[in-house]
């Protein structure tokens, strides 16, 4: 089943800015990015973070600042947004790890609203407005941005390498560690893990993806705002994990999938597409316990069986 996924991702990646309007498929890379992101730390780890869109909203500024004001290579600003994300997210970790279930929860939302506030009151920042005008300039020199199929496979390359990092992570040693810390801690524990290490791992490196679909975003859209750093972004990649699939490899990218694409057709309800969105996750929560991908997966290894 999985070599079926990865032939249609792969497939309809590179066919995609052929198939649908170049910037919706590269904010739904995006997206996909961040949630898969989010579900190494929630699906294999076990840990629900309520303060992801820090580290997603700050490198999209900390990208923004450096390609807009140092007159930096794209690829400098993304890496920049990827780092500074690495070490929130490190901060925050060592924090927030101590604490488990919703003192974990209410922890990352605390420190994320302090990352709200400094990108409402600092000055490079834009403050309500955001930070507008960013340039998308050319990559490496030569690769231009404003082309909009160049700057798709730029940013389909950058999804790959992350999913990628993501797969190898689960599918090593380390990764078979978090999904034991994950059904039962204490036994982990007793067999001498360091569960707090493992923990605190596995936030910086969820951190440090979430913050390269951050900065990635920022240049496409070419600005950054405090949407990137509000709580409810937060909430929507809990949203996209728990739609495809919680600690399934290919379910985040379904549930960012019909998450985005909700949003594009509903916008004509304006401030009523977040009740509608609301309604049908309730539904397909109540259908599909297990998300879509989650589900499928439980199908087929009935018939198979």
């Amino acid at each position: 089943m999985n070599g079926v996924f990865w032939v249609l991702l792969i497939g309809v990646g590179l066919a995609a800015p052929y198939l649908v309007y170049p910037v919706f498929a590269m904010k739904l890379l995006c997206f996909a990015l961040f949630a898969c992101a989010f579900n190494l730390l929630l699906g294999y780890t076990g840990l629900l973070s309520f303060g992801h869109a820090a580290f997603f909203g700050g490198a999209a500024y900390i990208t923004g600042h450096v390609i807009k004001v140092m007159h930096m290579d794209p690829l400098i600003g993304i890496l920049a947004g990827t780092l500074f994300a690495m070490v929130l997210g490190a901060i925050f970790g060592a924090l927030a790890i101590r604490r488990q279930g919703i003192y974990f929860a209410m922890i990352t939302l605390a420190l994320a609203q302090i990352i709200f506030f400094l990108a409402l009151k600092l000055p490079f920042t834009g403050g309500e407005n955001g930070l507008q005008g960013i340039p998308r300039g050319h990559m490496l020199g030569f690769i231009d941005l404003n082309d909009p199929v160049a700057i798709y496979y730029v940013v389909f390359a950058i999804f790959m390498i992350g999913f990628l990092i993501i797969y190898r992570t689960i599918h090593s040693p380390f990764g078979q560690i978090l999904t034991a810390i994950r059904e039962n801690e204490p036994r982990a524990r007793s067999l001498g893990y360091n569960v707090e290490r493992f923990k605190l791992i596995a936030f910086v490196i969820s951190a440090t993806l979430a913050g390269t679909a951050g900065a990635t975003k920022s240049i496409i859209f070419q600005f950054a705002s405090l949407t990137d750093v509000h709580w409810q972004m937060s909430g929507e990649v809990v949203l996209m994990t728990l739609l495809g699939g919680m600690g399934t490899l290919f379910g985040p990218v379904a549930g960012a999938a019909v998450v985005i694409t909700m949003q594009d057709e509903l916008a004509s309800f304006g401030s009523w597409v977040q009740v509608a969105i609301g309604a049908i996750f309730v539904v397909c929560v109540l259908i599909f316990r297990r998300g879509f991908v989650g589900e499928l997966a439980r199908l087929l290894k009935a018939k198979s069986s």
